[in-house]
């Protein structure tokens, strides 16, 4: 499976297409509340060998940037969910293309690795009923330790969408 357009949208809204500096003509990369450089909508700015990371790389990630419109940045998305897609095809799992898009969107903004090791994908593995797959979407609403509305309304957006297949938002 691939990320369908419900799934790509669900993640553009969430994500929001990044212009961290509206004083400069184009899309410039802004911080996510985890103190890293994102770009488009939500790449990871990557730079010799680390992301880049907190108000000291301010400068970097501009200079860095290559994302300018949002063509730049829809195809970049797609690029980036290949990977995830190519992961999360090979878990094999028995899931409809709404909760391949549910997943697709909480792998993009966790990670992979996060995915491999959460509660969510062991109770998708067992097959677990569709309230404790919900709960365990919820589980992924902080960042530092504080509970974020933009992360709880993301988790349940995601959570419908994989349940029911109807894509809510809930901000």
């Amino acid at each position: 499976m691939i990320t369908s357009e419900q799934g790509l949208n669900l993640i553009k809204h969430y994500e929001s297409l990044h212009d961290g500096d509206l004083s400069m003509i184009g899309l410039q990369p802004k911080m996510c509340p985890a103190g890293i450089w994102t770009e488009g909508y939500g790449h990871a700015m990557y730079y010799s060998g680390h992301y880049l990371n907190g108000e000291e790389e301010e400068v970097k990630a501009i200079n860095l940037s290559t994302i300018k419109t949002e063509q730049d940045a829809v195809r970049v998305l797609k690029y980036d969910l290949q990977k995830i897609e190519k992961i999360l095809n090979s878990l094999k799992l028995s899931i409809n293309q709404s909760q391949f898009d549910a997943i697709i969107s909480f792998t993009y903004n966790v990670g992979y690795h996060a995915l491999y090791e959460s509660t969510l994908l062991r109770r998708i593995v067992m097959g677990t009923d569709s309230n404790l797959i919900k709960d365990a979407f919820m589980m992924w609403v902080k960042c530092k330790g504080k509970v974020l509305k933009g992360l709880t309304y993301r988790r349940q957006s995601e959570a419908t969408l994989y349940t029911t297949g109807e894509l809510k938002f809930y901000n």
